[in-house]
């Protein structure tokens, strides 16, 4: 019998690449899985195109993907068309009632129908939102602390509720919602502008997802930065918030957001590279993982053999 020709072998990796992923297949199957989407995968088309086409795979896996995104970028870009000021204070935008208006026009009309568009591509699956729709997202007006003083710093708000019926309806109909960081007042008839990834976090508490991801612009958590560029595999929730009071500030709402989630429920919060090409199927369905992932402390009951993943 004559031996089969190397040429019907060339296919033969993808198949290997295939068959580890089963086990992850396997384990999320019909499990929600929030993304905060940001950063620079953002603003960079070739990132945009590959972000949509994960997410759009982790669907059709059998996965029920979640999207939250803010656009702090795009909302600066627009605030200087329209001679406003972009100010911050403890790593928070100052929204004015003039600076709410284009951060919802920004959000929901610009950011939100360039992803869901992307994804549509795909197939008839996104469906655009904010957290006004639906009541999903209510909040009550953040103030910031300075040097131990409250600072008021406009239309930025705190979460107090969401109500998931929405999003849940739009998962089970096999859609991916994609939802906009702009909540409801839960008390005086205003709009908040939300930090996304604490809305993000909230999301995926209230959802019972099993994993929230945050795309940053850098490779994880890092163990002694500048000192060393030595990324955190993993690291339990109190072991995270020991860290936290030392962290440089525009990781802090990330970090926080990921010990919020698996301190309520979520078996899983990972801070991951936006930066590389299809970097959440690299999380999700390879040995190796990519980014830095947040588990609960071992006492809490949510998964604790979860760690054996890396």
């Amino acid at each position: 019998m004559s031996q089969p020709t190397a040429r019907k072998h060339t296919a033969l990796p993808k198949a290997r690449i295939l068959i580890e992923a089963l086990p992850w297949l396997t384990r999320h199957h019909g499990k929600t899985v929030v993304i905060k989407f940001g950063g620079n995968a953002m603003i960079d088309e070739e990132l945009k195109a590959a972000f949509a086409q994960d997410v759009v795979f982790l669907r059709h896996a059998g996965l029920r993907p979640v999207v939250v995104h803010g656009g702090g970028p795009q909302i600066s870009a627009q605030l200087d068309r329209h001679g406003l000021v972009s100010e911050f204070k403890a790593g928070l935008r100052v929204t004015t009632d003039e600076a709410m208006d284009v951060v919802r026009m920004v959000l929901a009309g610009q950011v939100q129908r360039e992803l869901v568009g992307l994804l549509n591509r795909h197939g008839p699956l996104a469906v655009g939102m904010t957290g006004e729709d639906a009541h999903l997202m209510s909040a009550t007006k953040h103030f910031a602390e300075i040097d131990g003083e409250r600072v008021d710093i406009g239309r930025v708000g705190q979460i107090t509720e969401i109500d998931t019926g929405a999003v849940q309806a739009l998962l089970d109909d096999g859609r991916i919602p994609v939802v906009s960081s702009i909540a409801r007042s839960a008390d005086d008839g205003h709009v908040y502008n939300v930090n996304a990834d604490t809305a993000a976090a909230a999301l995926a508490a209230a959802l019972g997802a099993e994993t929230l991801m945050v795309l940053t612009d850098v490779e994880g958590l890092y163990a002694d930065w500048p000192n060393s560029d030595e990324v955190i595999s993993r690291l339990t929730a109190s072991e995270l918030e020991k860290l936290l009071p030392d962290l440089a500030s525009g990781m802090v709402p990330k970090m926080e957001g990921c010990l919020y989630a698996v301190r309520n429920g979520v078996t899983t919060a990972r801070v991951i590279d936006g930066r590389v090409q299809h970097s959440i199927l690299l999380e999700i369905f390879t040995d190796e993982g990519i980014g830095t992932m947040v588990l609960p402390d071992p006492d809490n009951d949510s998964n604790k053999n979860e760690g054996a993943d890396r």
